[in-house]
């Protein structure tokens, strides 16, 4: 959440759901699992050391506190904006005035940041939510931001995922780029993407010499 005063917020639709079954599911292979989570409305998953965080400043410090790691995951969906200065007072509707004007800067890039790290884990996945032009989009991510894989999934809401689709509903459809190639994995609960892609994480470190 980004705040604009102490009332009002920037935000997106995510759920954290994902995230926290990944984290969930490393658990359960026996990884020691730090999980950055931003204001979700779930509980912490269990035997995961979870640290709450607000803002995406303060989620950039706290994955960088978190560095070395064999492997990081960036599911969640951080703001790329935030208000230059948020307002310590709650902003007043005024007779006469129009609406306030919201000057915005960018936000840290959370995943390039770890990607292009001196201390970069041996395995660095990303997340692309996209509305259009998916494979693309993910592909160029995964060249920019330094990521070993891009999980790219469809949050549009003609994407066919479920009854509520993917951001906020419980099932995903998603695709794993790399430099090999793509692979696309059917429609089926978040749950179940996060036993794979844990099982997928541990295969693949296993690779890794450090």
């Amino acid at each position: 959440h980004e705040p604009i005063d102490p009332v009002r917020y920037i935000a997106n639709r995510s759920s954290g759901k994902q995230g926290h079954a990944i984290a969930a599911a490393l658990a359960r292979l026996g990884a020691d699992v730090r999980l950055v989570s931003g204001p979700v409305g779930i509980a912490d998953p269990p035997g995961v050391k979870t640290i709450h965080v607000e803002r995406a400043q303060e989620m950039r410090d706290a994955v960088e506190r978190l560095l070395p790691a064999d492997a990081a995951v960036f599911v969640a969906a951080v703001a790329d904006w935030r208000t230059e200065n948020s307002a310590g007072e709650k902003i007043k509707k005024v007779a006469g005035e129009g609406p306030p004007v919201l000057r915005m800067v960018e936000n840290p890039d959370i995943l390039a940041g770890v990607g292009h790290h001196s201390q970069r884990p041996g395995l660095v996945i990303g997340f692309a939510a996209e509305t259009q032009d998916l494979l693309r989009n993910a592909e160029a991510k995964l060249k920019k931001k330094g990521a070993d894989l891009i999980v790219a999934n469809d949050v549009s809401q003609g994407s066919g995922v479920g009854s509520s689709g993917v951001m906020g509903g419980d099932r995903n459809r998603v695709r794993i780029v790399s430099k090999a190639g793509v692979e696309e994995w059917p429609e089926m609960s978040k749950d179940e993407v996060a036993a794979r892609l844990a099982a997928l994480i541990a295969e693949r470190l296993k690779t890794i010499v450090v």
